[in-house]
């Protein structure tokens, strides 16, 4: 009787796989191309050569091996369902992390650009004949991304429309004034290589002043974060001496309190720390 019913339940099991496994494999191929028509846009965006399908193998790959790693170090539940949370989410920091490399070189790249376009004009070129100069002189990503502008108004966008476009795919501060201060130069006439010798004052200035802010609230910014992981690392010390130190805390009541205010308090203190401890320019 036991091995007829064991039997009947791997009957039924094997019917239902063959009947629902079709439709996860179809609903996982279906996400895995939306998401490679993602990655491929993000990928464009920063001229990274990398196959976008590689990268959405690691959606798969990664939760199963941070589980299986949490499993063999800890064998406890818990880091298993953390390795498998962070393994999908690695992948998008990659990306993300990826993308502000890539912005971050550009952004450093603005006040040569600007110097060199200042020099053009003095010499007499166009705005667009300085662009064109601009992709020839400086390196990537810069060039690239200019090198959309200059395409972009060859094929019959304008290039305020072609700037507008830039500014609104990198999103940063120096641009946007870069860009900004253009566009009024040439909706008003004015004299735009005053204006770029006046911006790239204003630019060079604005970041030794940023400069000056992050050396002068370093040692704040340590203090907030030395004290904010101190109440973390005394509790590893202790739990490494006496596992059940704790224990006493969560079978009442006033301790299960007690702890909720304590991770409340240090929220709360980690929050207030970072926002005395960050100026905004």
């Amino acid at each position: 009787m036991l091995i007829l019913i064991i039997l009947l339940i791997v009957i039924t099991i094997t019917l239902l796989s063959l009947g629902i496994m079709p439709i996860i494999l179809n609903k996982l191929k279906y996400w895995q191309e939306k998401k490679e028509k993602v990655i491929t846009k993000e990928l464009d965006k920063m001229f990274y050569d990398k196959n976008p399908k590689r990268i959405v193998q690691l959606y798969f790959i990664l939760p199963f091996l941070l589980a299986i790693l949490g499993f063999l170090f800890t064998k406890s539940l818990l880091f298993i369902f953390i390795g498998a949370v962070l393994g999908l989410f690695i992948p998008n920091l990659i990306l993300k992390l990826r993308d502000a490399q890539y912005k971050q070189k550009f952004n450093q790249q603005i006040l040569d650009a600007i110097m060199i376009l200042s020099s053009c004009m003095k010499s007499g070129l166009s705005f667009l004949q300085a662009l064109e100069v601009l992709t020839e002189e400086m390196s990537p990503p810069m060039s690239w991304e200019i090198g959309i502008v200059i395409r972009e108004n060859k094929m019959g966008m304008t290039l305020e429309e072609s700037l507008k476009h830039l500014n609104e795919k990198m999103q940063m501060e120096e641009l946007t004034l870069l860009i900004n201060s253009i566009l009024v130069a040439r909706e008003t006439g004015g004299d735009l290589t005053k204006v770029l010798s006046r911006l790239s004052t204003t630019i060079r200035d604005n970041r030794k002043l940023k400069e000056s802010i992050k050396t002068l609230t370093l040692q704040g910014r340590l203090q907030g974060i030395i004290m904010s992981a101190l109440p973390f690392l005394f509790v590893w010390w202790v739990l490494t001496f006496n596992r059940s130190h704790f224990d006493i805390m969560f079978q009442s009541q006033i301790g299960r309190m007690l702890l909720f205010l304590a991770v409340f308090l240090q929220v709360v203190g980690m929050i207030l720390i970072k926002k005395f401890s960050t100026i905004n320019i």
